[in-house]
């Protein structure tokens, strides 16, 4: 098991290998890079002053104005390098997630790799940023649509994916003509500045202005400067629903435009007919990967109640069975929960279950893995009616299940949520199948087929409805948030020609 000092050597050597900024690292500081391996402190980060944040903020639009005119495909070799520069650096910032947010090895390498992917992906779209042409009414017209870069994109990050978000809506809005002020969580400070420094480095590289991405470190009052400052254009912002009732509405005062990745409340309903393997499988990695700290993380089971004693002991067991403990070990499958608040929000949450009736099947107990922090066991907990304590999401690993009698039934009961954001079905059933993706069925921005709720890929636009915010990054036609979008009308008839025939010749 690694102590605090063993990750404080692993931080300092996985920094020093990026090329981090000495300066950033100071011994007092009110910010502080801490793990939740060890739940204690590593090392204070130098936070950003208001007035620093606001000069970020002002060389990030003083950049902007020159690469909007850089040709698409030209900033998209920023974005390459990008990539190319993660990729070789992979292991080490791996390392840092691991240490920052408790993912296990495979899950920190598989966020690294989603950073690779979405530089990829954003190169292609370089050269694919499409507008489009329409005929006129009028002889002599035509019609065409154009896309411009938008501006300055702030984009506050939360801990649980402490990188792929950002490379999700920074490679975009790069290879858009947008320049970036990145927030990220508190408690991922190092994560950030790991990036940071790739993509410094990527732009002298290629030579882009550096000062197209900028990074400011600090709690709430600094991410309150990037919300409230009118040369953002855009904020993308990842968190709670409570923080995003707090910051649409602040963006939107200013007229500015918002992008908002909130909380989710993700369902699995589970027919007669499904492949219970399959279907316990992905629920299991749903529920209890990353400690239950996805925002996609599956917190309700609607399972028909012919299968559900069955379903209900098959995920009891491998709940129980899960290792638990250090994440840099081969083998383990669970992390700790990111601080001793998270645990006690659990505690709280298993503590209301009696309230609707329920009952703790297994699970939910704090694990001692000889390390500090907070680790616990998932929960798994059967309820009569979702209700109460359902409605909520609660950021740790419980699995509520409730069941169903009738396919109507299940989806009413999977859409009976505020939150909008991934589901899934396990059934052979095409009828069902059908239906649950129809217009009647999943409310959600994802809604999977035979797949559990996480583990989204970058080619389809993420993102949610209701309280989920409504934004989409990363794949599809996401890039269309960075933009700005203009209707031009080009008159080459050599006279005046007015629309919907009107005649105002003197």
């Amino acid at each position: 098991m690694k102590t605090n000092d063993d990750l404080i050597d692993l931080a300092r050597e996985a920094l020093g290998k990026l090329g981090a900024d000495e300066e950033l690292f100071v011994p007092d500081s009110a910010l502080g890079a801490r793990s939740p391996l060890s739940g204690q402190q590593l090392f204070g980060v130098r936070q950003t002053t208001p007035d620093e944040a606001g000069e970020a903020i002002g060389r990030a639009r003083d950049a902007f104005t020159q690469w909007r005119l850089t040709p698409a495909p030209v900033r998209g070799k920023l974005v390459k390098r990008l990539g190319e520069l993660i990729s070789e650096n992979a292991e080490t910032l791996a390392t840092l997630v691991t240490i920052e947010a408790g993912k296990i090895r495979s899950e920190a390498l598989g966020e690294v790799q989603e950073m690779i992917d979405v530089c990829d992906l954003a190169v292609g779209l370089s050269r694919q940023l499409y507008g489009k042409t329409m005929p006129s009414e009028r002889p002599g017209h035509r019609l065409q649509e154009t896309w411009h870069p938008l501006g300055v994109v702030g984009v506050i990050s939360a801990f649980n994916f402490p990188v792929a978000v950002w490379s999700w809506n920074t490679a975009v809005a790069l290879v858009c003509g947008d320049t970036v002020v990145w927030k990220p969580s508190e408690l991922t400070s190092l994560c950030a500045i790991g990036c940071h420094t790739l993509l410094r480095r990527a732009a002298r590289d290629v030579g882009a202005p550096e000062d197209v991405h900028q990074l400011v470190l600090g709690a709430r009052e600094v991410g309150e400067i990037v919300v409230d400052d009118p040369r953002v254009a855009l904020v993308s912002a990842t968190g709670s629903t409570r923080m995003g009732r707090e910051v649409g509405p602040r963006v939107a005062a200013r007229f500015g435009r918002s992008l908002l990745e909130l909380g989710g409340n993700n369902a699995v309903i589970m027919t007669p007919s499904a492949d219970k393997d399959q279907a316990v499988n992905s629920i299991v990695f749903a529920a209890a990967g990353t400690a239950g700290q996805r925002c996609t993380s599956m917190r309700r089971l609607i399972v028909h109640e012919s299968i559900a004693d069955e379903v209900v002991a098959k995920i009891a067991a491998a709940f129980h069975t899960l290792p638990i403990g250090d994440p840099f070990e081969s083998g383990t499958l669970v992390g700790p929960l990111v601080h001793e608040d998270a645990f006690e929000t659990m505690q709280k949450a298993l503590g209301r279950v009696g309230e609707i009736g329920g009952e703790v099947v297994t699970g939910g107990e704090r694990v001692d893995t000889g390390m500090g922090g907070a680790w616990v066991r998932p929960a798994l907990v059967r309820v009569p009616k979702q209700e109460g304590i359902m409605l909520t999401e609660t950021f740790a690993p419980i699995l509520y299940v409730v069941t169903y009698a009738d396919f109507d039934e299940a989806l009413a009961l999977h859409n009976a949520v505020p939150q909008g954001l991934s589901s899934g079905i396990f059934t052979t059933d095409q009828t069902e199948a059908e239906r649950y993706l129809s217009a009647e069925g999943a409310d959600t921005g994802i809604a999977n087929v035979n797949a559990g709720t996480s583990g989204a890929e970058i080619g389809g636009a993420f993102g949610g409805e209701k309280e989920t915010g409504g934004g989409r990054e990363s794949g599809s036609d996401a890039w269309r948030s960075y933009m700005r979008r203009a209707t031009n009308t080009i008159n080459y008839s050599g006279r005046v020609e007015l629309a919907q025939g009107v005649n105002f010749s003197a």
